[in-house]
């Protein structure tokens, strides 16, 4: 499958962080371990979704995350993969009264139909090309994270997964949110930084460099083939 790489953040992502250096990451990524992509809806990765203006269709995050979720095909600790979608219109979300004030403020004035909402939660298809029988995909629930009201705690303790593969978007937001908790919980998440995106490319190394100072190493997905395949 090939994807035109247009703009690839690949040159954002720091050096690892000075404890990432201490550890034997080829050896971490042969613990059990799961793929994660966040949000890699139509909504995001097409021209008429309805974030479409953001371009991530033409940011290199596709061709990252599919050379990513290939090289762990190849791999037996890779015990779990998840596509994880979210409404990006948030009408059916269990809401707080900050929920209900965000929420509703991000979509004044804008009248979509059934089918476009549904068109939009759909995973972008070149990521539908790559799903295989017995991939989860489900929605997240919260404003942030895939670990509450989701599937994905019990997944990832059934399968005794220590390693979460984060991919996706927004950077600065599911993905660091989901990064955060995973941390908390003991995992340990590796980003794959140009498999990700913010909403502008200008926040992304900041964001990078603070995931990669503070929560988990950032990688290229070529650094992640790299390690997988044992290769200096």
């Amino acid at each position: 499958m090939s994807i035109k790489n247009f703009n690839s953040n690949v040159n954002s992502i720091p050096e690892l962080a000075p404890q990432w250096q201490k550890l034997n990451l080829r050896e971490i990524l042969k613990k059990k371990a799961a793929f994660v992509s966040i949000s890699q809806n139509k909504g995001l990765y097409t021209s008429e979704g309805g974030l479409g203006h953001e371009r991530h269709y033409e940011r290199g995050s596709l061709e990252a995350t599919i050379r990513t979720v290939e090289a762990a095909r190849k791999r037996d600790n890779f015990v779990s993969y998840n596509w994880v979608g979210y409404n990006i219109y948030r009408h059916d979300y269990p809401q707080s009264v900050f929920d209900q004030a965000q929420y509703s403020t991000w979509v004044e004035n804008i009248d979509v139909s059934e089918d476009k909402i549904r068109f939009d939660n759909e995973l972008a298809d070149e990521l539908q090309q790559v799903v295989q029988p017995g991939d989860n995909h489900f929605f997240e629930q919260a404003l942030q994270s895939a670990f509450f009201g989701t599937q994905l705690p019990l997944e990832l303790q059934r399968k005794q997964v220590e390693v979460i593969v984060f991919t996706g978007v927004h950077l600065d937001w599911c993905v660091e949110g989901n990064v955060r908790i995973a941390r908390d919980n003991g995992y340990l998440p590796i980003v794959i930084g140009d498999a990700t995106g913010c909403e502008l490319e200008e926040q992304e190394p900041a964001a990078f460099e603070r995931i990669n100072n503070i929560f988990a190493p950032v990688l290229s997905s070529e650094q992640f083939v790299s390690l997988l395949n044992d290769e200096e």
